[in-house]
C-alpha cells in the first residue's frame, strides 16, 4: 500500500527486530525509494521513530504504522493541506494530523483515546480531535528540533506536547482508519503511560 501511494517521498524502514518474515520480505523490494534500517534488539515505536528520524532527507515526515490501520493514499490530503497553509502563510509554522473515526474502535480503545485527547486540549490548550494518531505530518527539521526522548507508544504524546509548547498551527484533516484486535499495544498500560508524558513534558 506505501509503494502504492502517488506521492513524492522516500520510505525509511525501521525493522524493530522482527521475528517473523519481515527482514526477507524487504529484501524482496527493489524500489529505490526504499531504506531499511533493522534494530539489532525490540526497541519500541518511539525508538523506530527516532532511528527513522536521523536518516530522513525530505521537507516533512510522516510517520506510518507497519500494519494496515491506516490508508497511505490518504498522505495525499495530509499533504495537499500543509501546502495551501503554506502558502497562504509562508512564515507560519504548522503540521498536520489525522483524525480517525474511533467509533469502531474496541470501547476501551475508544474512551482511552478520546480522554487523552480531551487531557491534552485541556493542559495545552488545543483543539485536537485525535492526539494519539499515527498519521502526524510535521516539517523534518521541526521534528528533530523537539529532541524525542520517548522509547515506546508514549512518544505520541510527547510529540504533541512539544509541538504545542512550541505554538505550532495544529492543521486536522479525515483518514480512513480499519482497528485491528491483535495490537502491540496494551490499552490501560500504555494509556497509563501516555497520561504521564503528557504531565511530565507540561
Amino acid at each position: 500500500m506505501v509503494l502504492a501511494s502517488s506521492a513524492p517521498f522516500e520510505i525509511i524502514v525501521v525493522d524493530d527486530c522482527s521475528t517473523d518474515d519481515t527482514p526477507q520480505i524487504l529484501a524482496r523490494q527493489t524500489d529505490p525509494r526504499l531504506r531499511v534500517i533493522r534494530h539489532e534488539q525490540n526497541r519500541g515505536k518511539g525508538s523506530g521513530i527516532q532511528t527513522a528520524l536521523e536518516h530522513a532527507r525530505g521537507d516533512v515526515v510522516i510517520i506510518q504504522d507497519a500494519d494496515t490501520e491506516y490508508d497511505p493514499r490518504d498522505w495525499e490530503s495530509l499533504l495537499n493541506l500543509y501546502h495551501q497553509d503554506r502558502t497562504r502563510n509562508p512564515n507560519g509554522l504548522a503540521v498536520v494530523y489525522g483524525v480517525r473515526d474511533l467509533g469502531s474502535q474496541p470501547l476501551i480503545g475508544h474512551l482511552g483515546n478520546t480522554g487523552l485527547t480531551l487531557a491534552t486540549n485541556m493542559l495545552y490548550g488545543t483543539q485536537l480531535r485525535d492526539m494519539e494518531t499515527c498519521y502526524k505530518l510535521v516539517p523534518t527539521d521541526l521534528m528533530r528540533a523537539l529532541q524525542l526522548e520517548s522509547r515506546g507508544f508514549e512518544i505520541e504524546p510527547e510529540i504533541t506536547a512539544k509541538l504545542a509548547k512550541r505554538q505550532v498551527k495544529f492543521l486536522q484533516a479525515p483518514v480512513s482508519y480499519k482497528p485491528r484486535k491483535d495490537k502491540k499495544l496494551r490499552r490501560v498500560r500504555d494509556g497509563w503511560r501516555s497520561l504521564m508524558a503528557l504531565l511530565r513534558y507540561r
